[in-house]
C-alpha cells in the first residue's frame, strides 16, 4: 500500500515537472514554475522513503524513477540560485559611497496598515531610494509626511487596484516618466538617477499582472511587459538597474529570456532564493520581488527584512556602480530566435485582449 501511495505521488511529481516545461501562457501552465523548490523537497523525501520502507518490486521502482528525475530536473533549474553555484553579480570591494545607490523595495498589501512599521525601517536602513507596490491613497497618506524630508524627489501612482506604486528618492531623479506599458491599468517608473559622485544610472521600477485565476487567465501579458523593458534596456545600453515585484520567478523561462535579451544579471544567482512572498507560508515561499542590474555594478549586499504585516517581505539592496569591472561577469545574451521569441511575445501582449 505504501508503495503504490509513494509511486503516486512521485507520478503526480513527474508530471508536474513535465507541465512547467510546455511552453504555453495559460496561468495554469505557468504556476507549475514556482514551487520547484517545493517540489524538490517532497521529491527527495518520496525516494527516500520508498529505498527504505517499500518492497523491492513495480512501485518501488516507479517511485524511486519518477521521484528521481523529478527531483534531478528541479535541482537543474533551482541550483544556480544557491551558494553551491558562482555568482552572477561580483560582490563589492571597498564600495566607494558616492558611486553606491541602496534600494528598499516592498509590496505593501494594500489592506495592510501597518504602515509604520515600514516607516520606521526606512528610517533604519536609510536607503537612497525606496520603492512601494500596491500603494494606494492611504499608503500614500502615510508615507509622504514621514519620508517628504530625507526622500524630497518621488513619483506617486496611487491607485485602488493593486497595482499603484511610489517611488521616493533623496538622490535626484530626472527624465522621469509613468508608463502602462502593455496593459492600460498597469503603471511603470522610467527614470535616470544621479548618484551623489554625478554618475547618472537607468531605473525601472515593475509590477505586473500574475497568472492567477483571479487576475489574468495567461501570462502573456506579464511577460510581454519583462520582456519589452528587455528590449528597452537592448536598444538603449546604459547602465540600469530593474526592480519590482515582477510576480515570476528568479528561474521560470521568461524571467531568464528576460535577462538575456536585456543582457541583465541577477545578484540572488550563486548566493541564495531569498524569498518573499509569501510571508505567511513558509511552506509557500519563492522569490518575486527582485533587483536585476547590468554588468556595471557589483554587490555590496541584499538581505531580505523583517515581517511588517504584508504577505511580501521587503528587500534590501546595495550596488556599487563599477564600470571598471564589467568584463568580470559574463553577461547573457539572447540568440536571434529568442530575440524573435521575445518580440513576437510583445507584439501578442499589445493585440490580445485580456479576460480575467
Amino acid at each position: 500500500m505504501l508503495g503504490i501511495l509513494l509511486g503516486s505521488i512521485a507520478i503526480a511529481l513527474l508530471l508536474a515537472t513535465l507541465i512547467a516545461r510546455i511552453e504555453l501562457h495559460w496561468w495554469w501552465i505557468r504556476s507549475f514554475e514556482f514551487p520547484r523548490l517545493q517540489i524538490a523537497c517532497v521529491a527527495l523525501a518520496d525516494f527516500i522513503l520508498a529505498a527504505n520502507f517499500v518492497d523491492s518490486g513495480r512501485w518501488q521502482w516507479i517511485a524511486l524513477g519518477a521521484s528521481g528525475i523529478t527531483f534531478l530536473v528541479q535541482a537543474y533549474y533551482i541550483l544556480p540560485w544557491t551558494p553551491l553555484w558562482p555568482v552572477q553579480v561580483q560582490a563589492a570591494e571597498s564600495p566607494d559611497k558616492g558611486r553606491t545607490i541602496t534600494l528598499l523595495i516592498a509590496n505593501v498589501l494594500t489592506p495592510n496598515r501597518q504602515a509604520q512599521s515600514l516607516i520606521d525601517m526606512i528610517n533604519k536602513h536609510q536607503p537612497d531610494i525606496v520603492l512601494t507596490l500596491e500603494s494606494d491613497q492611504w499608503w500614500e497618506d502615510q508615507l509622504d509626511p514621514a519620508l517628504k524630508e530625507n526622500w524630497p524627489n518621488s513619483v506617486k501612482i496611487p491607485l485602488d487596484n493593486l497595482y499603484g506604486m511610489h517611488l521616493y528618492s533623496h538622490l535626484e531623479l530626472t527624465n522621469t516618466s509613468i508608463e502602462w506599458l502593455i496593459q492600460d491599468d498597469i503603471p511603470s517608473i522610467h527614470t535616470t538617477v544621479t548618484l551623489e559622485n554625478g554618475d547618472k544610472l537607468c531605473l525601472y521600477a515593475l509590477h505586473p499582472r500574475p497568472p492567477a485565476p483571479s487576475e489574468s487567465e495567461k501570462s502573456l501579458w506579464r511577460d510581454a511587459e519583462l520582456l519589452l523593458v528587455g528590449k528597452k534596456i537592448y536598444d538603449n545600453p546604459q547602465p540600469t538597474l530593474v526592480a519590482g515585484d515582477l510576480n515570476d520567478v528568479a528561474w521560470s523561462r521568461t524571467t531568464r529570456l528576460f535577462c538575456r535579451v536585456g543582457g541583465m544579471l541577477d545578484p540572488r544567482r550563486g548566493r541564495g532564493l531569498f524569498s518573499t512572498f509569501h510571508a505567511k507560508y513558509p511552506m509557500l515561499r519563492w522569490p518575486l520581488d527582485h533587483i536585476f542590474v547590468t554588468e556595471h555594478f557589483t554587490l555590496v549586499g541584499m538581505p531580505r527584512l523583517s515581517y511588517f504585516g504584508s504577505d511580501h517581505y521587503p528587500i534590501l539592496a546595495t550596488f556599487c556602480y563599477r564600470p571598471s569591472r564589467k568584463d568580470e561577469h559574463e553577461t547573457p545574451e539572447a540568440s536571434a530566435e529568442e530575440q524573435e521569441e521575445a518580440s513576437e511575445t510583445i507584439q501578442e501582449g499589445k493585440t490580445e485582449h485580456q479576460e480575467t
